[in-house]
């Protein structure tokens, strides 16, 4: 089992990849309540499915000022 979480402001954000028969299920929650619940065959698509995850959730980078 793989975990990724962000907890910010008292929300939490998680998504949890386990193996299954039929290949992988990509469970994402917010808080307590699951938003997505998705079984791939294909591994590369719970990679991408990881990096989206990641990239919408981490915190923004602060932008360089122009003195």
């Amino acid at each position: 089992m793989l975990t990724r979480e962000f907890t910010r402001d008292g929300h939490t954000k998680r998504v949890t990849i386990t193996r299954s028969d039929a290949g992988w299920v990509v469970r994402e929650e917010r808080d307590d309540r699951v938003v997505r619940d998705i079984n791939y065959t294909d591994w590369h698509r719970v990679e991408r499915a990881i990096q989206m995850f990641e990239l919408t959730n981490r915190e923004p980078e602060p932008v360089p000022s122009r003195d």
